[in-house]
């Protein structure tokens, strides 16, 4: 599969990262308003996970200024979208237009309008939204036990993602360009809810609200079989929780725990994944070397094989991502 990113800031830099690890993937351009970044410099990337931006080789890859210049080469089969949430529908329109594929950052649009009838353009899997989280280690296991059914059903589940003020974001409680903790954070979780659990049929929330988005949440998803399935999080007013995210998700047989917080004096906390299996035993597999930049490669390598394959990953289906921003609009609600 040959890639083309637009949009080069923190995500458009980890991806850069993540083609140069994969077997199935070449990133063979991208595109950029600022010159510098044209000519490689990229060390003003910073982010919260990660390596800070490098100067990079560009010689190898086709470099342009803009979106529309970079969709006339017929080289490139699938264009990266890693621009700010509110500039993702232009460019899937765009893009599409052009005849490519599209493999966007989450989140896929601000409302579920938009992200419905983003999902729905061109033919099934032309359309991918880049949701790394199942293709994390500690929740790539929930959704493979989900998927073969080795510990039965899920039948309950709690979820939290909390950050501290993202004040490098100025625009962060904007519906119009960020959306705010439901839709920048909170997704994720929607969509892993999503895969694990399916459709609530209501939404029960309670919040603290920012210039009228919610801020800080606590939800209750409703299913018609009583399963008990919960989330929380969203924007604490303190530096020092710097990042919190986990779950306790029950299964028939058994239940997976997990939890990791970063906090602002460098130091973290952890509960390793642990499996806890109804005949008392305690599991706590091995999830490889820790590194955040190989979720990524898995995620694009997904996206080559469903292009090679015609078929999408489930993981990477626009309808899932279009379902979790309805999930967080309903919670806004």
């Amino acid at each position: 599969m040959r890639a083309g990113i637009v949009g080069v800031g923190f995500m458009g830099w980890i991806h850069y990262l993540a083609y140069q690890r994969s077997n199935q993937a070449e990133l063979v351009a991208f595109c950029s308003r600022d010159a510098g970044k044209r000519g490689g410099d990229w060390t003003g990337i910073q982010g919260n996970f990660g390596p800070p931006g490098e100067q990079i080789d560009v010689s190898q890859l086709s470099v342009f200024d803009s979106l529309d210049a970079m969709l006339e080469d017929d080289s490139i089969e699938l264009i990266d979208i890693c621009l700010p949430p509110s500039l993702h529908a232009e460019a899937i329109e765009k893009s599409l237009a052009a005849g490519k594929k599209v493999l966007c950052e989450k989140p896929l649009a601000l409302t579920a309008d938009d992200a419905n009838r983003l999902a729905a353009m061109g033919q099934p899997g032309d359309v991918m939204v880049a949701h790394v989280l199942p293709f994390m280690p500690e929740f790539e296991l929930l959704v493979q036990a989900a998927n073969d059914g080795r510990y039965g059903r899920p039948i309950a589940g709690r979820f939290k993602r909390t950050i501290s003020p993202p004040d490098w974001i100025p625009d962060f409680y904007d519906p119009t360009s960020v959306g705010g903790p439901l839709i920048d954070l909170h997704v994720h979780d929607a969509h892993l809810i999503r895969i694990l659990f399916g459709m609530p049929d209501s939404v029960q929330s309670s919040c603290i609200r920012h210039s009228g988005v919610p801020k800080f949440y606590e939800t209750l998803f409703r299913y018609s079989d009583g399963r008990p399935v919960s989330a929380g999080g969203g924007v604490i007013d303190s530096p020092a929780r710097g990042f919190t995210h986990g779950y306790e998700v029950s299964f028939e047989k058994a239940t997976i725990q997990f939890e990791f917080a970063a906090y602002s004096d460098e130091t973290t906390a952890t509960i390793p994944l642990v499996i806890l299996h109804q005949d008392g035993t305690v599991e706590r597999p091995e999830l490889g070397d820790g590194d955040p930049i190989s979720s990524f490669v898995k995620e694009i390598d997904a996206a080559a094989e469903s292009l090679r394959s015609g078929t999408v990953s489930p993981l990477l289906d626009g309808k899932l991502a279009a379902d979790a921003i309805q999930i967080c609009q309903w919670q806004s609600e």
